[in-house]
């Protein structure tokens, strides 16, 4: 995202955090992206972008998301799993700032922003049960000092075994929803494997089979959830938009470079790289704007910060699309970076909540 230098974070040697981003994508995230699309986990570079910031602009004081978009964008320009992963950690991060339990918020907001505690979200089935799509899958009773939850997530993201989530469980008997962070190396946690996915198998996706596990009070995040989910929701959601917008701008990467040689040809093709370029502009700007305020709770508000994660899928698929079509058989070779867009713009289009679960809450809006 074109945030204006003043916006974003500077060290005392003045590098700006997008510098510092671009810094570890040069140096250590580009020479690992084909295996990372095949499968490995880039947790040595997460922790690098830790160390430069990109967690933490969100982190403070200052809500304003532009910061983090900004860092995962340039990452998603050149990887979209290990931005996905950053957006995991960026949620982790979103919960514990945002947390009542001022404990919790003490011990791990700032090794989550500094990339020393690594984790992700457990959010979209909690998510997709608001939205009436499909049912809550956790529940807890209460014992003594917190609660012992069961259930299974199906697809949870940035995991390890020292890793942490945040999710949402149904205490029983009450009906109240209970939001806590779970530690991945607590008893009675096991996370399954053995799935392939057509695009970011590098991205720690996994089930997560809760039996019995304690969670205790220092851990909950809000009681109530609802209201605290609500006021989180709308950060939530813009977090994502850094991966769209720095996968479109790959895209244009994509097209531009088969332009030097194919240039005579590409011209006939209907969606250009300068229409792509004036899309992304005015979406950059639009998230820019939304980004500044993540608790405006206006009907407006919301509806626009729907929109612009819609557009973002919108413009990636079809920004993936043109970049295949410009590269032409170059492209459609296995490990080409056309056909891994194609792939990752998928992804964008289907992660919760996707463009189906988008259109759903929009028309619920009316």
């Amino acid at each position: 995202m074109s945030a204006s230098p003043e916006r974003q974070l500077r060290r005392e040697d003045g590098q700006s955090l997008a510098a510092r981003v671009e810094d570890v994508v040069r140096s250590e995230l580009a020479p690992l992206v084909r295996r990372i699309d095949q499968g490995h986990y880039p947790e040595r570079v997460l922790r690098s972008l830790g160390r430069v910031g990109a967690f933490s602009a969100h982190a403070g004081e200052d809500a304003d998301l532009s910061g983090a978009i900004d860092a995962m964008a340039r990452v998603a320009r050149q990887c979209l799993a290990t931005a996905f992963c950053m957006w995991c950690q960026d949620t982790l991060v979103w919960y514990a700032r945002n947390s009542e339990n001022e404990d919790l918020r003490h011990s791990l907001l700032a090794g989550a922003a500094s990339g020393q505690i690594l984790g992700g979200t457990g959010l979209s089935n909690p998510m997709k049960a608001a939205a009436g799509i499909e049912p809550l899958r956790l529940r807890a009773r209460r014992v003594a000092g917190g609660f012992a939850v069961n259930g299974t997530l199906p697809w949870v993201s940035n995991l390890g075994p020292s890793h942490h989530f945040g999710t949402v469980f149904e205490v029983e008997g009450e009906g109240l929803l209970v939001m806590a962070m779970v530690d991945c190396s607590a008893a009675g946690v096991r996370l399954g494997d053995g799935v392939r996915f057509l695009a970011l198998d590098g991205t720690r996706t996994c089930s997560v089979v809760f039996r019995d596990v304690f969670v205790p009070r220092s851990r909950v995040l809000a009681e109530p959830a609802g209201p605290w989910v609500s006021r989180i929701k709308a950060g939530f959601i813009l977090l994502q938009t850094g991966m769209g917008l720095g996968l479109v701008q790959g895209c244009i990467d994509v097209m531009r470079k088969s332009d030097e040689s194919c240039g005579h040809v590409n011209r006939y093709l209907e969606d250009r790289p300068e229409m792509f370029a004036d899309a992304l502009a005015g979406l950059r700007g639009q998230i820019e704007r939304l980004s500044r305020t993540p608790y405006e709770t206006s009907r407006e508000y919301q509806r626009a910060v729907l929109e612009a994660r819609l557009a973002t899928s919108t413009w990636s698929l079809r920004a993936a699309q043109a970049a295949l079509l410009h590269a032409g058989a170059k492209g459609y070779l296995a490990g080409a970076t056309a056909q891994r867009k194609l792939r990752e713009a998928s992804f964008i289009a289907i992660v919760t909540p996707a463009v189906k679960h988008l259109r759903k809450e929009l028309a619920d809006l009316d």
